[in-house]
């Protein structure tokens, strides 16, 4: 499994970059199909106190799976995020399995 982690228009930390790939590895536990996560960062205008933005995509057979979540840290907004993928993935498993 590949994770891919762009920011836009600054440069992530390597602490972030580290926290993104421990969290989103802990996704392929939950399903062992996923090949790809791809992570975008950014900054939402205006500024305020909720602008840090994550999209989350997740690639698996015969899925796409999104999540974008907007908090005050970038951490924030990536488990977040990652916890609606995972929700996401459990109804994908359900459906997998009626078939």
């Amino acid at each position: 499994m590949e994770v891919k982690i762009q920011s836009i228009k600054f440069d992530a930390s390597e602490k972030l970059e580290a926290h993104i790939q421990k969290k989103a590895t802990k996704l392929n536990k939950k399903d062992d199909s996923i090949s790809l996560i791809e992570v975008i960062l950014k900054v939402v205008k205006p500024e305020s106190i909720e602008n840090k933005q994550a999209d989350i995509k997740v690639f698996a057979p015969q899925a796409e799976l999104f999540a974008t979540k907007t908090s005050n840290t970038f951490e924030q907004s990536v488990d977040e995020a990652l916890e609606a993928i995972e929700r996401q993935l459990e109804k994908y498993k359900e459906k997998k399995s009626v078939k």
